[in-house]
């Protein structure tokens, strides 16, 4: 089993930034493509990147590229999500999740954490 847990999430302007890590406990993440999810109030949820084990292999929706940075430090057992120009339109809880395939849908993700909550005021 793994467990997640996410942090860094919070309350920020418009055009600042924030910066999600996500943790595991109870197994190595190194050996998992990890990927990053939001759900916004009233929607469902969408897939914003996602990273392969040894980081060469990356995905961003089209709605965060140029903006978001996902990476991971196999020595921390930690992914983060580095989420800079933010908008208004960003806000959602964000989760991640383990042992999927970088691009794939929410449903080929087995392990997900609680979510931390991303909110940019106008």
């Amino acid at each position: 089993q793994v467990q997640l847990v996410e942090s860094g999430g919070g309350l920020v302007q418009a055009g600042g930034s924030l910066r999600l890590s996500c943790a595991a406990s109870g197994r190595t993440l190194n050996r998992y493509t990890i990927g990053w999810f939001r759900q916004a109030p009233g929607k469902g949820r969408e897939s914003v990147a996602a990273i392969n084990w040894s980081g060469l292999s990356i995905y961003y929706a089209d709605s965060v590229k140029g903006r978001f940075t996902i990476s991971r430090d196999n020595a921390k057992n930690t992914v983060y999500l580095q989420m800079n120009s933010l908008k208004p339109e960003d806000t959602a809880v964000y989760y991640c999740a383990a042992a999927g395939r970088v691009g794939a849908s929410d449903g080929e993700y087995p392990y997900w954490g609680q979510g931390t909550q991303v909110t940019v005021s106008s």
